[in-house]
């Protein structure tokens, strides 16, 4: 009745007769509220219903420079009014350092800090990238076209936290983007609105190797948002055939197992993480980084007839200034080292490996890298980076 003597001189001014007025006073109160709301005008419906097509309301959710690419097309999508896909933009974030939540203050974005997520204002679709954590059930069903998800692999390949490094030490010779729909409870499993593959360079390294695809991921959520009703009704289920797992990279994959490497695995294995995590292994009982990786190298046996064969020994080549080690089928070059400091190759030879030194302390295993072994580990150091037996990459 409040509802009805507010708007009855509304409603006449619009057109309806006092008849209509005398059968919405006789009519139930369902009845009376679908007759006063179907008499509202059309910029008040199309402020609290969903959109149907664009400008979309977007949530984003994100953290790192991944990430930031695709935050950064959004934005400008949203100030670009010609454009007409990004209506209005907010930002869902983590830690303070978080290069997503730098980019959201400096360019004063709406910022929600998770887990705090005010879902007050109505959004019409979610963007999650490199975010790294699951995302509630009642925030997805929040957003009536749910929350897309920017995956730098060719799902089901390499579902989880870390594709692009797993990428590289897999050395895969194509690799992609996938646009998807996310499901609570589970990573990287849900429908896939757009896929696009990808043929990774020769010697790309992960930081490389990421920073392109998080353009072309960029690019492909643009295009998936201006089409998106159409992408939602096309979307496809991820097939159950060739599902694999990249789980999140450690100091632990970094351990060099000289036995059983190859010099090719090593290549891979400094590309996908040695911009991160230093290669490591154990010189005289002590944990030692390997720097400055140089690749595989040709020794002649002719001219140094004396090298060994034994995986894990060490030989200073003086006209490349480089630490040779051997490995599982040949010998891979390293230019600097860091024991207690940072040390050229030719600094740790002067300091360790000479003869003169040598003749000071003879030993079998002066000039020998040991591969990881728990037993190596001297105490205050972490016992739990076992590598050996860890195929999981």
């Amino acid at each position: 009745r409040f509802l009805y003597k507010c708007y009855q001189g509304r409603l006449l001014s619009q057109g309806l007769c006092s008849s209509c007025v005398a059968r919405l006073r006789r009519c139930d109160g369902s009845h009376r509220r679908g007759l006063f709301l179907s008499s509202r005008n059309k910029s008040f419906l199309t402020q609290t219903q969903s959109a149907s097509k664009p400008p979309w309301r977007v949530l984003f959710f994100g953290s790192d420079d991944f990430a930031v690419e695709s935050l950064k097309r959004l934005h400008v999508s949203r100030d670009d009014s010609t454009a007409g896909v990004i209506g209005s933009l907010e930002v869902v974030t983590l830690s303070r350092d978080a290069p997503v939540r730098k980019y959201a203050e400096q360019h004063r974005l709406p910022l929600h800090h998770w887990p705090d997520v005010d879902l007050s204002a109505q959004f019409d679709v979610g963007v999650v990238v490199s975010f790294g954590c699951l995302i509630k059930e009642n925030i997805i069903n929040n957003m009536p076209y749910g929350i897309l998800n920017v995956h730098p692999s060719l799902l089901p390949r390499l579902r989880g936290p870390a594709p692009i490094f797993h990428t590289i030490l897999h050395g895969d010779s194509v690799t992609g983007v996938t646009i998807m729909q996310i499901r609570p409870k589970r990573f990287d499993v849900g429908p896939i609105l757009q896929q696009e593959l990808y043929e990774v360079p020769k010697n790309c390294t992960a930081g490389e190797l990421g920073a392109t695809l998080a353009v072309v991921g960029s690019k492909m959520l643009m295009d998936t948002l201006k089409h998106l009703p159409e992408r939602i009704a096309n979307r496809k289920e991820q097939p159950k055939e060739g599902a694999s797992f990249a789980p999140k990279i450690s100091s632990r994959m970094a351990w060099i197992i000289w036995e059983e490497h190859s010099c090719d695995y090593i290549d891979r294995l400094f590309r996908a993480i040695g911009s991160r995590i230093p290669l490591k292994t154990m010189w005289m009982g002590n944990p030692i980084k390997l720097l400055d990786f140089v690749g595989k190298c040709r020794v002649s046996f002719t001219a140094v007839p004396y090298l060994s064969s034994v995986p894990g020994s060490v030989h200073y080549q003086k006209e490349s200034n480089t630490l040779l080690v051997r490995c599982k089928d040949g010998w891979v070059g390293f230019k600097a080292v860091n024991f207690k400091k940072r040390l050229s190759a030719s600094d740790f030879f002067n300091g360790y490996l000479h003869q003169s030194v040598l003749k000071k302390s003879p030993s079998t295993s002066t000039c020998l890298f040991q591969s990881y072994k728990e037993s190596h580990l001297p105490a205050g150091h972490d016992n739990n980076m076992l590598l050996r037996n860890n195929t999981s990459f």
